[in-house]
């Protein structure tokens, strides 16, 4: 199959990396790559989603069989444990919208569209399928006030915080390609606490979680 591996950043997914085998480099932002008779694209398009809306608008085609968006981020539930790899089944773009005095207006509240992105055409394997499945929202400021947090669980529900996944699932949406985005859980959303994060053990289980996808393909 032909893969497009998404991340935001190169460590995120280094360790199963360096398992492929190399073929070339693919202009600045893709390294090919061949993993059990997959060829395999590495895009690592910058933190946030405007960079992930411009790289995957660059780069992303038809020619995939399926995207994988693959990455750590925060957890609104102190229920899931750190280092927890999750599959989000649906992500919003919970910051476009306006605001109405102390009000926080959505896209749908204004009739200016839909905010919330479901996947078009989910991809489904057996790994994926046994997974937790998880919403998630997308933001530019991750939330670390304790005002806000509240806010955002009020309006929207959230269970995952990333700075990429909505824009993901918009740009395979647009393209039709099958896709998944997996995040592994690297800290809980409250004020910023930085002894309580893990990103060493959050890396190592999303790429584990992220090989055995692979090979179960």
């Amino acid at each position: 199959m032909n893969i497009l591996i998404v991340s935001a950043t190169e460590f995120e997914v280094k360790p199963f990396h360096e398992k492929c085998t190399a073929v070339k480099v693919i202009g600045e932002k893709i390294k090919r790559c061949s993993y059990k008779n997959h060829k395999i694209d590495f895009l690592v398009t910058g933190i946030g989603m405007v960079n992930t809306s411009f790289q995957m608008g660059k780069y992303l085609s038809d020619k995939y069989d399926v995207a994988f968006n693959a990455g750590i981020g925060g957890s609104f539930k102190k229920h899931i444990p750190i280092g927890t790899v999750v599959n989000i089944i649906e992500d919003c773009f919970s910051e476009m919208g306006a605001e109405d005095g102390d009000d926080f207006l959505t896209l749908e509240d204004i009739d200016l569209g839909d905010q919330i992105i479901g996947i078009k055409k989910p991809f489904k394997n057996k790994v994926l399928k046994g997974m937790p499945k998880h919403y998630a929202i997308t933001v530019n400021k991750v939330h670390g006030n304790e005002h806000s947090i509240r806010q955002v669980i009020r309006k929207f529900a959230p269970e995952i915080e990333s700075m990429e996944g909505a824009a993901f699932f918009n740009a395979c949406n647009e393209v039709g390609v099958f896709c998944a985005q997996i995040r592994s859980v690297s800290n809980y959303i409250e004020r910023r606490n930085k002894n309580s994060w893990n990103i060493p053990l959050a890396i190592e289980t999303l790429n584990v979680k992220l090989q055995e996808i692979i090979e179960s393909i």
